[in-house]
């Protein structure tokens, strides 16, 4: 392989809100913090098990506008970027830190969106669930 490759892609819940930060020559950048989850069942006490993984996302330009426009706390998100690691001083001591800047974005589901989508299906007849008794199932009817 002649080259290097670096790509984050993450689904996950902001944090908290957009913080933006806004140039002279009309460039910004926002940041939020993402949280991943990952869930496992403890084999030794069969208990249900959550870690939080947390990310510092930044976004510029166009992409920070749209952000903090359309994004709120606990929304979810699928973004693709590249990892950063960065040094910086505060308080006279050298800190690192580590950041994924987003070159893509999707929003998956906003708070805005569940709430309007609850206040509908509360005022409206309940949709019906699909399973498996639902589906008619037909036998050696393979397509190949």
């Amino acid at each position: 392989m002649a080259g290097t490759i670096n790509k984050v892609i993450l689904i996950g819940h902001l944090g908290d809100e957009i913080k933006m930060y806004r140039f002279d020559e009309g460039n910004a950048v926002g940041r939020f913090p993402l949280a991943t989850n990952e869930t496992y069942t403890n084999r030794q006490t069969g208990e249900r098990v959550t870690n939080t993984d947390w990310h510092n996302i930044v976004v510029r330009n166009k992409l920070a506008e749209i952000c903090e426009k359309y994004l709120s706390k606990g929304d979810k998100v699928y973004l693709e970027g590249r990892i950063k690691n960065r040094q910086y001083e505060f308080e006279g001591q050298k800190r690192y830190t580590t950041e994924i800047h987003v070159q893509e974005m999707t929003f998956l589901s906003t708070k805005k969106e569940l709430n309007s989508s609850n206040d509908n299906m509360q005022a409206s007849t309940p949709t019906p669930s699909i399973n498996n008794q639902n589906v008619p199932t037909q036998e050696d009817d393979l397509p190949f």
